[in-house]
């Protein structure tokens, strides 16, 4: 955003929830995530993509969990122990999203947040809200996430009718 010099913190401040996938440390905004669930593997249904692990019952709903390694075209994680589940506020929808594991609630300033690239590691501009640089001494670049972009228009339409075909299977036995 400006050339503010290290250390300095301005601007408005927000909270973060700060996540790895693979070797990267991700963020979003404390508000997009509904709740952080300890892995559980989702019930799997047909003809979806690939990177669409399946669906979880959670809060009353059936909500579609994304393999964010698989979404980003990362290589499988060697184990799901320690992988969490992010469930993500996306309009009036939940989507949950597993990630390796969760690591802080950070508070950041508009001051550290700079435009994302074009692409970064691989990962197209529309996944990426912003880089935020010093939120951690041990990941000098955080990728800070817009949920909102996780999924297509054409996704969440084909998504919809997996995940209402998938409740219906599991309300009448199927």
């Amino acid at each position: 955003m400006t050339d503010t010099p290290a250390g300095t913190r301005t601007g408005e401040r927000m909270k973060l929830v700060t996540f790895h996938v693979g070797d990267d440390r991700f963020a979003t905004d404390i508000f997009a995530v509904e709740r952080v669930l300890r892995f559980t593997p989702p019930r799997p249904i047909p003809n979806v993509p690939a990177w669409l692990d399946g669906v979880i019952d959670y809060g009353g709903r059936v909500v579609p969990v994304i393999d964010l390694r698989a979404r980003f075209e990362l290589p499988a994680a060697p184990s799901r122990e320690g992988a969490r589940i992010l469930v993500f506020v996306v309009g009036d929808e939940w989507v949950g999203a597993i990630v390796d594991k969760v690591d802080e609630v950070a508070t950041v300033y508009e001051s550290q947040l700079e435009p994302p690239p074009t692409i970064f590691r691989g990962l197209a501009r529309q996944y990426l809200r912003a880089l935020i640089r010093g939120v951690s001494d041990g990941d000098p670049v955080t990728v800070m996430l817009d949920v909102t972009e996780l999924l297509t228009a054409r996704e969440r339409i084909v998504l919809d009718h997996a995940v209402a075909s998938s409740a219906a299977e599991a309300t009448h036995g199927g």
